[in-house]
């Protein structure tokens, strides 16, 4: 073997090691109440909506191992799942909590201690893109704390408790905040520790890091990444399915 052709696999390994790698917690423990249906487990394009959101993470080279959180008498079906769909990157199915900062910490506590990032994602986001996944991880290894975020097209307003509007928001500084959500493991896990110790209701992982003054830096987010929660969400994750497919 040639020198030019020793250095050549020499370099492909120090690029490959600079990669980093991640734990991916997939938060998947709703009751669905709002979607009328079981929205983890419905079809969409013939798989179901959890299956496509792990699929994604599973494909991801920078994703090292996936837990996924769920209801206690889910934890078997989707261990099935897992199976069924060759999820081989997870590591554990376990039981969340009743409160989405419960179900998170529960995951990131089981995450493999090797690894120092950890992806949170919820299980109603299955739209999501290997591109988007590897935007956020990269950013969270270089800046501890990253999230995707789309800019505000709506003008937002602020409303009383009569029910009367109080003052306009800025449109140019209000992003609607997507996941995957990426953190250095330490911060994160003692983020939603003293979340949970203080009963905060947070509704997403970032507003953890923020209450202990870690600052959170922002990818571009992806319009097609959406949440199902709504019968109507699942006719647009539809369209999009059938556009990317076209």
């Amino acid at each position: 073997m040639n020198l030019e052709k020793v250095k050549t696999i020499t370099n492909l390994f120090r690029e490959k090691e600079k990669d980093p790698r991640c734990s991916a917690v997939i938060v998947a423990a709703g009751s669905s109440e709002r979607m009328g249906n079981d929205k983890l487990t419905a079809a969409l394009g013939s798989i179901p909506v959890l299956a496509r959101t792990l699929r994604a993470f599973e494909a991801c080279p920078l994703i090292a191992e996936i837990i996924v959180v769920t209801r206690a008498d889910r934890i078997e079906e989707m261990a099935d799942l897992c199976r069924s769909f060759e999820i081989s990157k997870v590591s554990k199915v376990l039981a969340g909590g009743a409160t989405r900062v419960e179900s998170a910490l529960v995951g990131v506590s089981e995450a493999d201690p090797r690894l120092n990032l950890i992806a949170i994602h919820d299980g109603a986001r299955p739209l999501v893109s290997q591109e988007l996944i590897e935007r956020t991880v990269r950013a969270a290894k270089e800046h501890y704390a990253a999230v995707p975020i789309i800019p505000s097209t709506d003008t937002l307003k602020i409303v009383d408790a009569k029910g009367f509007v109080a003052g306009t928001v800025d449109r140019a500084i209000t992003f609607r905040v997507q996941t995957p959500q990426v953190f250095k493991a330490e911060f994160i896990k003692g983020a939603l520790t003293r979340a949970m110790e203080k009963e905060l209701p947070l509704t997403d992982d970032c507003s953890a890091v923020e209450m202990m003054g870690v600052k959170t830096v922002t990818v571009p987010g992806d319009e097609d990444n959406i949440k199902l929660t709504t019968p109507r969400d699942m006719i647009l994750a539809e369209a999009i399915l059938k556009a990317r497919e076209a």
